[in-house]
């Protein structure tokens, strides 16, 4: 009687301690950093019910009308991670003409992200270019703070730099909340997701994602309008590079 009454407290020691390691190996694997490999061209897929859930989570899906499939693709994975920024966006871009990617950026803007894009001088002056709308989207948002009843700490604005040098602003990455890199060889064109053999590289690992965010910082500084080159070597520049659309 006694030694089975002194073994209970034990046998409830030792199942409190067992739910205990298994809630912790469910933590950790629910903060498990995010690596993932994806490779283009992607399937046709619809994106719009992933970006308007983005645009407004609180209401109820609205079917869409479109004829693609719907369902999980390399494009629609992208999307996610992007749309899952919650302070910062640092977007390091040759091309940039996908609408929905450009669609993604603009929702993240409203929602308060700050974004900055830096990209390649004579790319974004191309039709079809996605860094006139996001500079648009970034000067609306920065009239309707300017007569909002308290000042904003972040330029509500999207902030954009451009090369101004001899060769190329070939970069493709992007960096969400300063902890998840995005990279690889694909261009953020409609182009290249839908037809090119691409790959995207999205990881949470600081080891590799700081060296990243000290490249775009190093770049953004040095393409500050007042640190411009001279004019002739632009001249030169545009009547030399052949425009690259892929």
């Amino acid at each position: 009687m006694w030694a089975a009454g002194t073994r209970r407290p034990g046998l409830v020691l030792a199942a409190l301690a067992a739910l205990g390691l298994a809630l912790e190996v469910l933590v950790a694997r629910r903060r498990r950093p995010v690596r993932e490999v994806l490779f283009f061209p992607s399937k046709p897929s619809c994106t719009e019910a992933l970006l308007a859930e983005a645009a407004s989570p609180d209401d109820a899906p609205v079917p869409c009308p479109c004829p693609l499939p719907r369902g999980d693709c390399a494009f629609s994975r992208l999307l996610r991670h992007l749309l899952s920024a919650r302070r910062s966006l640092e977007l390091c871009l040759f091309a940039f003409s996908s609408p929905q990617l450009g669609r993604a950026v603009r929702l993240l803007h409203r929602r308060g992200v700050r974004v900055r894009v830096v990209t390649d001088a004579q790319y974004m002056a191309l039709k079809g270019s996605q860094i006139g709308l996001l500079r648009h989207a970034g000067e609306a948002r920065g009239i309707e703070a300017s007569h909002g009843p308290a000042a904003c700490s972040e330029p509500p604005w999207i902030q954009v730099r451009h090369d101004q040098e001899s060769g190329y602003m070939h970069h493709k990455f992007a960096i969400v909340d300063r902890k998840m890199l995005i990279t690889g060889s694909l261009n953020w064109t409609t182009e290249a997701i839908q037809n090119n053999r691409e790959n995207i590289l999205i990881m949470e690992d600081a080891e590799y994602v700081q060296p990243f965010l000290e490249e775009f910082e190093r770049i953004w500084e040095f393409y500050d309008p007042l640190n411009s080159v001279p004019a002739e070597t632009n001249t030169s520049r545009h009547s030399m590079r052949r425009v690259v659309q892929k």
